[in-house]
């Protein structure tokens, strides 16, 4: 399953308190390389990746703030995430998708699946070695 033919609900996960209406917008910083405007806005079909990205995004704030994941609807066409699709790997197992345009917020889904204690150290202990790697590119 590519773009073209997904038809969603979609999901993006973040450490940022929104509400229905609001815009998630391309040319932040990436919360993998903060040093880096990312060009796209990037959401997934499946709410416990958006969950995870959830997660992630508030372990790299070392914390700060809560994990929360949004239904989101994107404004524009959108594609395959490069880098997590065939770039990467084949197909698109995690079903994620980046946009140019701007992706407004439907609600809040409280409905996902939080790590455990011991797979959020694992993920911090990835982060770690990611953030300190030669190879952690990002696809912009």
């Amino acid at each position: 399953m590519g773009a073209a033919d997904e038809t969603g609900p979609f999901f993006h996960g973040t450490a940022a308190a929104l509400r229905p209406g609001d815009l998630l917008t391309a040319g932040r910083p990436s919360n993998y390389r903060p040093e880096m405007m990312m060009n796209h806005v990037y959401f997934t079909a499946l709410v416990d990746g958006a969950g995870l990205a959830a997660e992630i995004a508030v372990e790299l704030r070392s914390g700060a703030g809560a994990p929360h994941v949004y239904e989101v609807a994107p404004t524009g066409p959108f594609e395959d995430d490069p880098n997590v699709t065939d770039k990467k790997f084949p197909g698109n197992p995690t079903r994620s998708y980046r946009s140019t345009q701007p992706l407004r917020v439907v609600r809040e889904v409280e409905d996902w699946t939080r790590l455990t204690p011991e797979a959020l150290q694992g993920w911090r202990d990835r982060l770690t070695a990611l953030l300190h790697g030669e190879r952690a590119e990002i696809i912009n």
